[in-house]
């Protein structure tokens, strides 16, 4: 992260009745281009620097003036000649009576000068220390420091952690705003108020695209002589200017309530790196520009106010940059904090847009990147590269990436089941489409612990069944394994990310019927048993014995044999032979995932089907380590040879003749190019790209091998594993053809080159802008 000069600042106790004078920070702040202050804040921003002056600096400055003034005269012996002021005043004429009478009347109009503006000083600077005393005295008994107990999953358990962060009271209820981060997944809240009384608190509700949560204070637990609680009031955040002067207020380190004061340096302040700053898989960056400041922020500072002079709940700080504080704006704030209180969540809009700055910065409007998929905007007909100008009435428009938070507001904001009409443009014709928005659903459901399986698993919601590619929301997802739990140590392993769909003949869609089928099965059991589960994969069908012992079986990957079949197996082991009711001594594999236009999908073989011989042979596979002995068997006949295999399918004998095939070329072996002055490497999608990536047979463009980091392609946010669609607006599908590409532009020092990239199920244009001067 780019480093930001430091900035004055000063910690402050609670201040009592006093007349202490306080010292403001005098630098610079770096201002935002669109959020500039206007010209009398900037003046407003210098008075700042003559509150600072005191009256003994002024006589100093003035005495030492006057010495050099009569020090360098030329009737004085000892300043002629000596310095360039002398020098210069030595050309002039002797001062006549009338210079002499005029230099008396000016000296005591001079000392008078000097001691108005020493007073001045003094007043603004008693001023300066009223009004930090009225803003301290009005929030700062709101503010409670926060001590969490939260749970988290990770390594097959749902892990219990102890933090502490800040709040601030805003309602006699007992209501308490704090971050996301800070107590969003609490599951013991406890509140020290500013008088060292402690109070027990409960999370109403949290969101984290704006990293916020409600806490309310278990008012009825308090002494019934408690003193009332003091409540802070919410200023009106989009006044806030540059320069204005601030004070964070909070608990750092879990330490009491403290103060410290600066300026506000920004008031559109945002990560620079997009996507960066993601709480429980939302980006916050997508809703929150901060209000940046100099005031320190500590660690433990989280969830604190930041107040203006009046007084005023103006942001609720949330992260540190550098020497800079970034605070969530009131007004958001307030508004989450309504809706968290009422139902416990906030309320959104999804269509399946997804928009980016425009490329073109004369341009007006916002730019679509990506449609998701049979989203309510693929149904309305929308596409990469249409230019939105008014969302619901709304105009708008983007730029730069500070931009898009207002108009994310505007589209998250919209009721779902609504109907609105959106105006654009599609290659320079005007459009109108009409929308109706879905609920959002969060990007992750919350994690639930299955300790008789060393399993933290989850429920799917909309965005991560798309995310993972899946028709829908069934199925329990894996979240995390016990590396020393049983179900690592089943045969195959469970892995995060995969689905159990089937326990013991039981069908799971959620993770309530999970620990329903789970309590069933191990009800009255003081041993764990064995049970047989189905599992998804990717697009692999597993079956696999949860139980106590040895080293899990790791799912083997497509092979690049020279005869090839087309199909993904596992072995047909003890355990699973029994599990399956197969005769006692089985030998052979189980297919768990036939690949899409192969020698195997062409003669009829299905995921599921059980093989136990070769053209009559034995297929002599039964431990963990016979993994290759299938493949090893096939690697025995010629590419063009026709083998026949026999197994059982769903209990029914199967014979199949399947004509082998030569294998596709792997990655390693197909045609790659590296382009050296944007210092990246494309090459052809191979067939296990197109297989795992789920892609079409018809997909076209490169897969990007390499992103050298700090080049131009890495600066533009071109990433590894990104399929390129096209440059400038031509689709590039060999590489011959983009290696010509690429030259013709390094040969032109064209000034902006465009690539439409897939990443996942989502398509966004980056922009190249080459120092051709300094390549």
């Amino acid at each position: 992260m780019a480093s930001i000069p430091d900035i004055a600042n000063d910690q402050i106790t609670p201040p009592k009745k006093s007349k202490a004078l306080l010292r403001i920070s005098t630098n610079t702040a770096k201002r935002h281009p669109r959020t500039s202050a206007p010209p009398k804040h900037r003046t407003k921003a210098r008075n700042l620097r003559w509150r600072s002056l005191k009256a003994e600096d002024v006589f100093v400055f003035s005495f030492i003036g006057l010495l050099l003034l009569f020090a360098c005269h030329p009737d004085n012996p000892k300043g002629r000649g000596k310095n360039v002021l002398c020098r210069c005043w030595s050309q002039t004429k002797p001062l006549s009576d009338d210079a002499l009478k005029l230099m008396n009347i000016f000296l005591p109009f001079f000392f008078v000068l000097c001691i108005s503006l020493s007073a001045k000083a003094e007043y603004e600077t008693a001023d300066s220390s009223l009004a930090l005393n009225s803003a301290v005295d009005s929030v700062y008994p709101a503010i409670v420091r926060i001590a969490v107990v939260s749970e988290k999953g990770s390594g097959g358990r749902m892990m219990k952690s102890r933090a502490t962060g800040s709040g601030v009271i805003i309602d006699k209820t007992g209501l308490v705003v704090t971050n996301h981060h800070v107590a969003g997944k609490a599951t013991r809240i406890a509140c020290r108020l500013h008088d060292g009384e402690e109070v027990m608190a409960d999370l109403l509700g949290a969101d984290p695209m704006t990293d916020l949560a409600v806490l309310r204070l278990r008012l009825s637990e308090r002494p019934e002589k408690a003193i009332p609680l003091t409540v802070a009031k919410f200023g009106n955040s989009d006044e806030v200017r540059v320069g204005d002067p601030c004070f964070a207020m909070g608990s750092p380190a879990g330490l009491s309530q403290s103060v410290t004061r600066g300026i506000i340096s920004n008031v559109a302040m945002m990560s620079p790196n997009r996507g960066s700053f993601r709480l429980d898989g939302e980006s916050v960056g997508e809703l929150v520009r901060w209000l940046g400041h100099d005031a320190v922020i500590f660690p433990g500072n989280s969830g604190g106010p930041l107040v203006n002079d009046k007084g005023e709940i103006i942001g609720i700080n949330e992260v540190g940059i550098g020497s800079l504080g970034g605070a969530i704006p009131a007004n958001l704030a307030q508004s989450v904090a309504g809706e968290l209180k009422q139902s416990g969540y906030v309320s959104r809009c999804w269509t399946g847009l997804e928009c980016q700055p425009m490329l073109d910065s004369k341009r007006r409007g916002i730019l679509v990147a990506g449609v998701i998929e049979d989203s309510p905007a693929d149904r309305a007909g929308f596409a990469p590269g249409d230019v939105l100008t008014r969302y619901d009435g709304h105009p708008v428009h983007a730029t730069i990436p500070e931009d898009l938070p207002p108009f994310n507001q505007l589209a998250y904001g919209m009721i779902p089941g609504k109907r609105f009409k959106v105006v654009g443009l599609r290659a320079g014709k005007k459009m109108v489409w009409s929308l109706t928005g879905i609920p959002r659903e969060p990007a992750y459901a919350k994690e639930k612990e299955l300790k008789t399986w060393g399993l933290t698993v989850r429920d799917f919601t909309l965005m991560s069944s798309l995310e993972a590619r899946r028709s829908g929301k069934e199925g329990a997802q894996v979240h995390s394994v016990n590396r020393g739990g049983p179900s690592a140590s089943a045969k195959p392993g469970l892995f995060a990310g995969d689905v159990i769909v089937k326990v013991g003949g039981h069908s799971i869609r959620s993770v309530k019927d999970l620990l329903r089928v789970t309590h069933e099965i191990t009800k009255g059991k003081r041993e764990p048993v064995p049970t047989l589960i189905t599992l998804e994969r990717d697009l692999a069908h597993l079956l696999t014995v949860v139980s106590i012992g040895p080293e899990a079986e790791e799912n083997q990957p497509l092979q690049a044999w020279k005869p090839w079949l087309g199909i993904s197996t596992q072995v047909l082991t003890k355990d699973l032979s029994q599990a399956l009711e197969l005769p006692r001594n089985t030998r052979g594999i189980r297919i768990i995932q036939v690949f899409p236009e192969t020698p195997a999908e062409r003669a009829g073989l299905q995921s599921g089907d059980l093989l136990f011989r070769i053209d009559g042979q034995i297929i002599m596979a039964y431990r963990t380590e016979d993994t290759e002995v299938f493949g090893n068997m096939i690697k025995e006949y010629k590419t063009d040879a026709t083998i026949r295999l026999s197994g059982l399918r769903a209990g029914t004998p199967l014979d199949l003749n399947v004509t082998l095939d030569k294998r596709p070329p792997p990655a390693n072996e197909l045609h790659q190019y590296e382009e050296e002055t944007f210092e990246f490497t494309v090459r052809e999608l191979s067939f296990g790209d197109r297989v795992f990536a789920r892609l079409e047979k018809d997909q076209s463009g490169l897969l990007v091998d390499n992103v050298e980091a700090a080049g131009w392609a890495a600066l533009a946010g071109l990433m590894q594993g990104d399929i390129l669609l096209e440059i400038d607006g031509v689709s590039t599908n060999q590489v011959n053809d983009f290696e010509k590409r690429m030259k013709e532009i390094t040969r032109n020092k064209s000034k902006r080159i465009v690539f439409f990239v897939r990443r996942g199920i989502h398509t966004l244009f980056l922009k190249l802008e080459p120092d051709w001067d300094n390549e």
